[in-house]
């Protein structure tokens, strides 16, 4: 009897131990339904893939000493400002110590609007949440709220060096023609005030644009506009779905120019998998290749939750680490009374931030909460990303 007795015991301690296992809740949202889905698909598989590193290492170390474990809470905005809103406001009435997210440019925007503007104003009535951007890059959103953080490469720093190197690679290309999903955030921004600048910056001459929507599978007219530019380099402002849309009609037209350039978010297998024949040579910059030991890492531990690493996702698994840090060093107390003090002070440990350990070197930090990240040019090569040139 004493030996049941005990047993039981032991039981009922092993139970009151497990209960009282501490977690952190991280939420993360993104697009996983609709045309650009495997972006909120491989963001989730690489926070969940980071969070089981980092637990499985014993968690992370909270003002008391004590650790705890990532838990991990993902939703679907399908892309939606609508849903997003809906899903940010959701996530601040429960118990996540932060949001990750979004995947869509037009969902960050306007959620960010729904954030309190400047720390302390007490007129300003917006949510006091600290989100921690992967996938939305079109630039300075972060600007919109101080409870707002990216880790996003900057476009205009990457195409600015890009059509530099182009004009010393292809001297005898002069001229750029344009295609932008104009409807899609991202792109629109990306064409008309990035990639088109930049051109413009570096001595080209932009001598037209042909646009079309995000849903569109149809690109014979805006091709044939194309072909009658003739111009020397083609540059697609635009998604993997309709990015492969385009370049087989301009396949069939003929369209052959001397450089293809593509959007940052085109860099990633969905684009190989659509049409890797089609986008042999198209070059890209991006913030990730797995050319170095942690990211050829990150990139396995991702591909194990089905999820593909590209400079999103990737984004997602340092935004994870760089948490990590930052509830260890700003004293984190998980106690859930306390949620939203610790909330502030993890916002204000982001805000002191002026570098962080990426997968492909340093990111430094600028004051208004955006990422100065490495990058290099990668290109389609028989079916594959490879690295074409690393300015850095």
């Amino acid at each position: 009897m004493k030996k049941i007795a005990l047993m039981v015991a032991l039981a009922f301690a092993a139970g009151g131990a497990i209960a009282q296992e501490k977690t952190i809740k991280i939420a993360g949202f993104a697009a996983k339904s609709g045309v650009v889905r495997s972006f909120g698909v491989n963001s989730e598989a690489a926070m969940l893939a980071a969070a089981e590193i980092i637990n499985k290492q014993g968690g992370v170390r909270l003002a008391d000493g004590s650790k705890a474990k990532l838990v991990v809470e993902f939703l679907d905005d399908r892309c939606s400002a609508e849903e997003g809103i809906s899903i940010i406001r959701r996530i601040y009435g429960g118990d996540a110590l932060v949001a990750v997210g979004p995947t869509c440019s037009n969902v960050a925007e306007p959620l960010f609007g729904i954030l309190q503007k400047k720390v302390d104003d007490k007129s300003d009535s917006g949510l006091q949440m600290p989100i921690f951007t992967d996938v939305a890059i079109k630039g300075g959103l972060a600007k919109i709220s101080e409870w707002a953080f990216r880790n996003t490469p900057s476009e205009m720093t990457m195409y600015s060096s890009l059509f530099y190197w182009l004009k010393t690679k292809y001297p005898n290309a002069q001229t750029v023609y344009g295609g932008v999903e104009e409807d899609f955030a991202h792109s629109r921004a990306s064409w008309y005030a990035v990639m088109k600048d930049r051109a413009e910056a570096n001595g080209y001459k932009v001598v037209g644009n042909a646009k079309w929507l995000l849903n569109d599978s149809n690109f014979s007219t805006q091709v044939r506009e194309m072909k009658a530019a003739n111009a020397d380099i083609v540059a697609i402002a635009a998604h993997p779905f309709t990015t492969c849309g385009v370049l087989k009609e301009m396949q069939r037209q003929g369209v052959k120019p001397k450089v293809l350039v593509g959007l940052t978010s085109s860099s990633s297998l969905e684009t190989l998998q659509g049409c890797a024949k089609q986008a042999e040579g198209i070059i890209i910059p991006t913030s990730f290749a797995p050319v170095t030991k942690d990211a050829k890492f990150a990139a396995d531990a991702t591909a194990k939750f089905k999820g593909a690493a590209d400079l999103h996702s990737m984004a997602t698994w340092e935004n994870m680490f760089i948490l990590q840090k930052v509830i260890e060093s700003e004293k984190i107390s998980g106690d859930k009374s306390q949620l939203q003090a610790d909330r502030r002070k993890l916002r204000d440990g982001l805000a002191k931030l002026k570098e962080t350990n990426g997968l492909l070197g340093v990111t430094k930090r600028t004051d208004d909460r955006e990422a100065d990240k490495p990058y290099l040019f990668v290109h389609a090569n028989k079916g594959e990303w490879k690295v074409l040139y690393n300015p850095l």
